[in-house]
């Protein structure tokens, strides 16, 4: 990147304030534009306001910026990420997940032959950037005798329970909005390969899934915990390396984590609570996105991998629970 990094920000919702709260931390980033046809104003940035769009296309007619930001309901990142290649040279930065379908994806990879889709495409898959998946990802490249990851458990709580309708509005289902958090995290330590089953619980208020991934050459299979019913938020994920005994045990709403091998704790990690959990996860990212290498976990063909993963449909099951 340049300098000087353009910014065009698409969408200035919640999400949004986020990312303009890590940008406007980056003495490199200046905000050329946003675009938003459900406001009429520019957030603030910097105490300034720049120009304001309600098309993304008329935003790119003005400006050239270097990188264009996403931030808009999933199913609109599919028609903007094509606009900001096409119309623009920017890297594009999308929400996750990357789009809503697989028709969707296939779109996008149908644009490689016109423009460099895997070299300006990336998707901020935040949680693969959490201090504690940054730290446990840390221990497994730090400690090869530990050998592969055997199997892993993941759990993600989200407190929906007492607004069930508006969850499923927002985020049609518990798979749908926590599976592909849980699926980001795990591709920063193994090679994804299939979902295996899965399991629509509770009107999709939960699931239960597995999935197949590689580690140091073995096969291993996670496990997918997700619901809404509960008040509270709870995120945790265990990794287990069967052939040392060790396991590895991160909290994500904590940001904590820790190794242990029978009675023995091999390495910590705490968090002191001064940054807020989003504001964790994206400066990171951004560190990552704006350099001259971005991260792997960012880049197409890790979405493509998620995205096919993660729209297997989950068939319905009887099973059921609720919040006590």
């Amino acid at each position: 990147m340049s300098d000087v990094v353009r910014v065009g920000l698409v969408g200035v919702g919640i999400i949004a304030k986020t990312h303009l709260e890590v940008l406007a931390e980056r003495s490199e980033v200046a905000l050329d534009f946003t675009v938003d046809p459900d406001h009429s104003r520019a957030p603030a940035f910097r105490g300034g306001e720049p120009p304001h769009y309600s098309g993304l296309a008329d935003a790119l007619a003005e400006h050239s910026p270097d990188l264009v930001v996403i931030a808009t309901p999933t199913d609109t990142h599919a028609e903007l990420a094509v606009q900001a290649l096409t119309l623009s040279g920017a890297r594009v930065l999308v929400e996750k997940p990357l789009v809503h379908d697989l028709p969707s994806l296939a779109r996008l990879r149908a644009l490689e032959e016109a423009v460099d889709v895997r070299g300006r495409l990336f998707t901020a898959y935040h949680f693969a950037f959490s201090p504690e998946v940054r730290w446990a990802a840390r221990q497994l490249a730090a400690h090869p005798e530990w050998g592969p990851v055997t199997g892993i458990t993941s759990a993600f709580y989200d407190p929906y329970v007492l607004r069930r309708e508006q969850a499923v509005a927002s985020y049609t289902s518990s798979w749908m909005d926590s599976g592909v958090n849980q699926l980001s995290m795990l591709a920063r330590f193994v090679d994804l390969t299939a979902l295996d089953s899965a399991r629509s619980l509770d009107g999709g208020a939960s699931a239960w899934c597995t999935a197949s991934y590689r580690s140091r050459g073995t096969v291993g299979t996670a496990r997918l915990r997700s619901s809404w019913l509960t008040g509270y938020s709870s995120k945790e994920s265990a990794l287990t390396f069967g052939r040392s005994g060790v396991e590895l045990w991160i909290d994500h709403t904590a940001m904590t984590g820790f190794a242990a091998r029978d009675g023995e704790l091999l390495a910590t990690h705490g968090d002191d609570g001064a940054t807020p959990r989003k504001i964790a996860h994206y400066r990171p990212l951004y560190a990552s996105l704006l350099s001259g290498s971005p991260d792997p976990v960012l880049g197409f063909a890790t979405a493509e991998t998620i995205t096919e993963i993660h729209h297997t449909k989950p068939a319905p099951s009887p099973v059921s629970g609720g919040p006590g």
